[in-house]
C-alpha cells in the first residue's frame, strides 16, 4: 500500500467512534512540550483521530545522584516507554533522538525523524556572570554538564575551567545554577532551551570548532512497533528528509565506533549543494587526546514520495519507506566510512581507555 494509505484507513474505519492513538512520553516539562508539538502536527494531519498522551517516569528521571555515563544503562530514558509500547499500552513514543541507542531492542523502530532544531550546545551563566563567555570566566570557575562529550572537548579548549557533573531535568539544572553558588555556568542543548521558551538564558552558543554536538541532538524521534504498519504509515509523514539523512549518517558513525554515553564521541553534519558532510571525533576523558576527520558523499535531498520498498529494512533503527532508499544508504555508508577511517587511525584505543577510566571512577 502506498505511503499513508493505511493511515487514512485508520482515520475512517472507526467512525462514528473515533479511534484513540495513545502517545507515550516522559513526564518532564520539556518531554511534554516536545510530545505536544508532535501530537499537534498529527492532529492537523488526521482530524478523524483522537490522541491521548500517557506520561511516565524513566530510570534516567529517577536516578539523579549519578552521572549518566556511570549508570551503564543504554536505554536510561527509553526502557519504561518501550515496555509500554511492547505491552500495547501506547501506540507510539516521542523521544529526543539523542536518547535513543543506535541499536534498538527487537520489535521496535524509529518511524519518524522530525525536523531538527538547532543541534548546538548553549552556555547558561550564573546571574553574576551574565555577559561573560567561557573564555572570560575567572580561573577555576566550575561549569556543570551531564555529558562526557562536552566536558572532554571544553576542557581541551578552556583549560582554565573545571567541569563537574550536574543532573536533573532542565528546570532542576537551571535552579541549581541560580540558587547554589557551586556553578558559574552550565552547558545545555540549545534546542531544549528554545522549546521551553528560555532563549533569553542563552549566554553563548558553542559552534562546532568549540564543541561538536551529540548524535541526533536537536531532533525528535517517534518510536513505534516495527510490525505495526498502520502506525508506521501514520507517523511516516513526519519524516524531515534532510534531518533524516544527517541523523542516519551520525547514528551510523556512532554505531560503527561502538560509542555511547560512556565515551566522548561528537559529530557535525551539513548538507550543501547535493553533498552530505560528516565530521566526527573521539576524545580522551580529559580532552588531551583527540582524533577527528571529515568525509562527504554525494546526496540529493529527496522530496517525500510514496513508492518506497515494501520490505522496510531498518537503517540504524530507522524506518523511512516514504523517502528514497539510495540517499539513506549513502548516508549510512558515510557514517561507516568515517568511523572506519578513525578506527584505522587508532580511535579504538582512545575510546577503550576512556571507557575503562570512566568505569573505574
Amino acid at each position: 500500500m502506498s505511503g499513508n494509505g493505511n493511515a487514512a484507513a485508520i482515520a475512517e474505519e472507526d467512525t462514528p467512534k473515533m479511534r484513540v492513538i495513545r502517545v507515550g512520553t516522559r513526564k518532564s516539562q520539556l518531554a511534554r512540550i516536545q510530545t505536544d508539538s508532535v501530537v499537534a502536527t498529527l492532529k492537523a494531519l488526521y482530524p478523524g483521530l483522537q490522541f491521548e498522551i500517557i506520561a511516565m517516569s524513566t530510570t534516567g528521571d529517577k536516578i539523579l545522584d549519578t552521572a549518566l555515563s556511570k549508570i551503564g544503562e543504554k536505554s536510561l530514558f527509553t526502557k519504561e516507554l518501550e515496555h509500554a509500547l511492547e505491552r500495547n499500552e501506547v501506540d507510539l513514543v516521542v523521544h529526543s533522538l539523542k536518547d535513543l541507542p543506535t541499536v534498538l531492542p527487537p520489535g521496535f523502530t524509529i518511524g519518524a525523524v522530525c525536523k531538527r532544531e538547532s543541534p548546538y550546545d548553549a552556555v547558561v551563566f550564573h546571574p553574576k556572570f551574565v555577559g561573560k563567555t567561557l573564555e572570560t570566566l575567572p580561573e577555576k570557575s566550575v561549569v556543570g554538564t551531564s555529558s562526557l562529550r562536552r566536558a572532554a572537548q571544553l576542557q581541551r579548549k578552556f583549560p582554565h575551567l573545571e567541569f563537574k557533573s550536574i543532573r536533573g531535568n532542565l528546570n532542576t539544572r537551571l535552579r541549581k545554577l541560580d540558587e547554589l553558588q557551586e556553578f558559574s555556568a552550565i552547558i545545555l542543548a540549545t534546542a531544549g532551551l528554545q522549546r521551553m521558551g528560555w532563549q533569553n538564558r542563552v549566554g553563548q552558543i558553542l559552534h562546532p570548532e568549540e564543541c561538536m554536538y551529540a548524535v541526533g541532538q536537536g531532533a525528535l524521534g517517534v518510536e513505534v512497533r516495527a510490525k505495526d504498519q498502520d502506525i508506521l504509515d501514520l507517523v511516516g509523514v513526519l519524516h524531515d528528509p534532510e534531518t533524516l539523512l544527517r541523523c542516519i549518517a551520525e547514528r551510523s558513525f556512532l554505531r560503527h565506533l561502538e560509542g555511547g554515553c560512556s565515551v566522548p564521541v561528537a559529530v557535525h553534519t551539513a548538507i550543501k549543494d547535493g553533498q552530505l558532510y560528516l565530521t566526527g571525533g573521539v576524545w580522551s576523558l580529559n580532552g588531551a587526546e583527540t582524533m577527528q576527520d571529515t568525509m562527504q558523499t554525494t546526496i540529493h535531498v529527496p522530496v517525500q514520495h510514496e513508492d518506497g520498498p515494501e520490505d522496510d529494512p531498518q537503517l540504524v533503527g530507522i524506518t523511512a519507506r516514504n523517502i528514497p532508499r539510495q540517499p539513506q544508504l549513502a548516508a549510512e555508508n558515510l557514517g561507516i566510512s568515517l568511523a572506519t577511517l578513525l578506527l584505522n587511525k587508532g580511535a579504538k584505543n582512545i575510546l577503550d581507555v576512556a571507557r575503562q577510566l570512566n568505569e573505574a571512577h
